[in-house]
Parts: structure tokens; C-alpha cells; sequence
């Protein structure tokens, strides 16, 4: 192994060290509390360290934004590709999304809800966005019908989201999710 090869391994595990702790510190103590100082000290780099990986916080939770975004669609692929039928790939996909932002809620709001420079819908899309969208689009398919899939997808992810924020900030009562989910996909099997 070339010095250079190893270099460029230690610089990689350093990154996974950083968004790891930076994911971690978010789940227990919230986006806040995310600050290089604090998390120089988790990893015990300085936080000089730190700006030699990312160019500030907004660069870390962006490589934790798109960290998520890989998670949510190994979760979404395995929901979709269990399933016995069309109908039930798509119920899992919804269940698995909802189940994903309870789960992980630091880590959803990196995705979707903080300011991070991340392009959805263009052609710079990272591949772990596309990825799951992609999953998305899969379930969705079966029930198109004749519409655009692309425009399909993202009226039944808005939807997702759009119940699980409201759910999560205390909009909607809880008790109600799973009723909320049966009719989504009442309406776009029907």
C-alpha cells in the first residue's frame, strides 16, 4: 500500500469520524448544539483539523444530509423489494419513510428541514438522493397510470413528508399516523 493510498484511507475514516459525531450530537442534543468546537473535542482532532475535511458546520451536516439520504433509501429498497405485491410495496415505502423520520429525527431534519446546499431535481443531484427517489419512483410506478412518474413521485413524497412534519411538529395527532397513511395510499391505488 502506497503512502499516498493510505493518506487518502486515514482522510476518509477522519470524514466518517466527523459526520458520525456530528449525526450523534444531533440526535441527543439537536442541530445547536453542533458546533466544530464540540465536535473537535468528540473526535479528538482540532478543530483546525475539522476545516481541512469541512468548510464550517453547514459543510458537515451536508455530508450527514446526504449520509441520510443513503440510509433512507437502503430503508425504502428493502420495504419495496420485500413486498408480495404492488400495493403493499408502496404501503411499505410510506411506512418505511414515516419509520426513517421518527427514528432518526436530527437526521431527517438535516435532510429536509435545516438549510443545507443540497440540488433536488436537477442533474447535480448526489446519487444517494437519486438513489432514494429512485425507491420512491419504483413504488409509485405500478399505480401511474398513465401519469408523469417523475411529477407522480414527488406528489406522493410531498405527501410523506408533508405527514410526517406535521406529525412530528404536533400538527396532526399521532394516534391518527397510520389512518393518514391507509388513506395516502388509499387514494393513489385506488
Amino acid at each position: 500500500m502506497s503512502i499516498q493510498t493510505r493518506r487518502e484511507r486515514e482522510r476518509a475514516e477522519r470524514e466518517k469520524l466527523i459526520v458520525t459525531a456530528a449525526r450523534e450530537l444531533a440526535e441527543a442534543e439537536g442541530w445547536e448544539a453542533v458546533t466544530t468546537r464540540r465536535l473537535a473535542e468528540a473526535v479528538e482532532y482540532s478543530q483546525p483539523v475539522l476545516y481541512s475535511h469541512f468548510k464550517g458546520k453547514d459543510a458537515i451536516m451536508r455530508a450527514v444530509a446526504v449520509e441520510g439520504f443513503a440510509d433512507l433509501a437502503e430503508d425504502l429498497r428493502a420495504a419495496r423489494t420485500t413486498a408480495r405485491d404492488a400495493v403493499s410495496a408502496l404501503a411499505g415505502v410510506g411506512a418505511a419513510y414515516a419509520a426513517f423520520a421518527e427514528r432518526c429525527p436530527a437526521l431527517y431534519d438535516a435532510m429536509f428541514r435545516q438549510n443545507v446546499d443540497l440540488p433536488f431535481a436537477t442533474l447535480e443531484v448526489p446519487a444517494a438522493l437519486r438513489a432514494g427517489f429512485d425507491e420512491l419512483a419504483e413504488a409509485v410506478r405500478p399505480h401511474a397510470r398513465g401519469d408523469d412518474l417523475g411529477l407522480l413521485t414527488e406528489t406522493y413524497w410531498a405527501a410523506l413528508h408533508g405527514l410526517v412534519t406535521l406529525t412530528r411538529g404536533g400538527r396532526l395527532p399521532r394516534e391518527q399516523h397510520d389512518r393518514r397513511l391507509a388513506l395516502l395510499l388509499a387514494r393513489f391505488t385506488g
